[in-house]
């Protein structure tokens, strides 16, 4: 198993298992996907809470999962992972520790809180293996502005948790060792509030983005399946990666 699924109300957590990084492979999507839909079914869960277990949240997903054989049902899988997210009506909350990076900080991105180390690594490096991350090209300008948004997809910089938080990023920035302190504050609070009302509360808020952030991960889908991944680059960004050398743009 790549997910561990601990549940009782008001808290769910789901765990991302897949040492040493914590890489999202298609197995991990689909036990994702399952769990999301599972605690979907309990009203009296309120919160889901997602972690990362050992050294990292997560180093993003499986880049061996990028080659043509496998990119349609590989983006079809983790968006359908993202649109559970953004659907649930529970809660969600990331706990972010170490790398989080790609898809990851995608699934933590698209949170409802996210708590982060202070020295946690943010990024979306994508575009070094000639891609991009659609759900971040879509959602994170809404988070964080178009301009740091541009900076962080075009460059595949990394940031630490702090300036994450100082972005928009993340909710708060905490030294490691408050990250658990800081995580049990926020569920205390919670715990006290109605799941009825929370969800319907949360509904209500995302109503307006809940809409266009579906049309705009759709396009961002069908442009990076029917355009990017046509690419010579993209083939040789990602065989560059696999083979554990630099890329050879060509620049079509």
């Amino acid at each position: 198993m790549r997910v561990g699924v601990k549940s009782g109300a008001p808290v769910a957590q789901i765990t991302l298992n897949n040492p040493p990084r914590n890489v999202i492979d298609i197995p991990m999507m689909e036990e994702l996907a399952a769990a999301l839909a599972e605690i979907d079914t309990h009203p009296e869960i309120s919160t889901i809470l997602f972690r990362g277990e050992g050294n990292c949240f997560s180093a993003g997903v499986d880049v061996r999962a990028h080659t043509p054989d496998k990119v349609t049902p590989m983006l079809e899988k983790f968006h359908t992972v993202i649109r559970a997210l953004v659907a649930t009506k529970k809660v969600t909350i990331a706990v972010v520790h170490g790398q989080c990076l790609g898809g990851g900080a995608e699934l933590a991105m698209m949170c409802d809180v996210v708590i982060t180390a202070d020295d946690a690594t943010w990024g979306f490096p994508e575009i070094t293996l000639g891609c991009y991350p659609p759900v971040a090209a879509t959602a994170l300008s809404a988070l964080i502005g178009q301009k740091r948004a541009a900076d962080l997809v075009l460059t595949g910089t990394t940031i630490l948790g702090t300036e994450a938080s100082e972005i928009g990023l993340a909710t708060r920035a905490v030294a490691q060792d408050q990250v658990e302190s800081t995580v049990a504050e926020t569920l205390d609070r919670l715990q006290k509030l109605s799941p009825a009302a929370l969800a319907i509360t949360k509904k209500a808020s995302y109503a307006w983005d809940s809409i266009h952030f579906d049309k705009g991960l759709a396009r961002a889908e069908k442009i990076y399946l029917e355009e990017l991944m046509k690419t010579e680059d993209a083939e040789e960004g990602i065989r560059a990666f696999l083979e554990k050398r630099n890329p050879e743009w060509k620049g079509r």
